[in-house]
């Protein structure tokens, strides 16, 4: 079986997850507080359920935040500093590189705001991309992009944003078509956030959100 690197880039906690914010709104400044945490926990999900997938040799968190790469480090992934600090892309393009120069042949960006991601699933992705030079699953609605394979000798070529999937497939990645809900339900809103509990979140997020007067119905 292929072995992949898995990048993940991760924000400074300030500008992170601000379509989120509304959940913590009402809490004055416990509610950045708790907002941070909130993000904490949907990176750590992320992170441990890829660190646990079959098909991963090591996950690599790029990020200028020191508690989220505390939080990663505890699960065992390693960390790089976002030295290019032009946006998404060009973080990625730096961590591929990084994970490349260190040993891996096979490189795949994930999204850090995963929590329902399961490492079955995870891995029956990367699977499929293996049989592609490079490949991408769509995230829920159709149009982002929650993964980005490159395969042996192939770019990463990243290009996250708007419409993300549309540019993807343009840039000759493959669209990978397993279902894999977790893989796909990316969280960046409060009805996102609903969706992912409905599939069942990952320990931290599970911890944090029974501890609050948020409910996922």
């Amino acid at each position: 079986m292929q072995q992949w690197s898995v990048v993940v880039p991760a924000k400074r906690l300030v500008s992170a997850k601000t379509r989120l914010t509304p959940l913590t709104s009402g809490l004055g400044a416990a509610g950045t507080a708790r907002h941070e945490e909130l993000v904490l926990a949907l990176l750590a999900d992320t992170v441990a359920a890829a660190l646990a997938a079959d098909a991963v040799a090591g996950v690599l968190v790029v990020t200028d935040e020191p508690r989220a790469a505390a939080v990663v480090g505890a699960l065992g992934a390693a960390t790089v500093g976002d030295e290019p600090d032009r946006g998404l892309n060009a973080a990625l393009e730096h961590g591929a590189a990084h994970a490349r120069r260190t040993g891996a042949t096979a490189v795949a960006a994930l999204s850090s705001d995963l929590p329902a991601l399961r490492p079955a699933e995870l891995t029956a992705a990367l699977r499929a991309a293996a049989a592609h030079p490079r490949a991408f699953a769509a995230d829920a609605a159709g149009t982002g992009t929650t993964l980005l394979c490159a395969g042996p000798g192939a770019a990463l070529d990243p290009r996250f944003g708007r419409a993300s999937a549309t540019a993807h497939a343009a840039s000759g990645a493959v669209p990978l078509g397993g279902s894999w809900p977790g893989l796909r339900r990316d969280v960046d809103t409060p009805a996102d956030l609903r969706s992912a509990a409905r599939l069942g979140l990952g320990p931290r997020s599970t911890d944090l959100l029974s501890d609050t007067l948020w409910s996922p119905r």
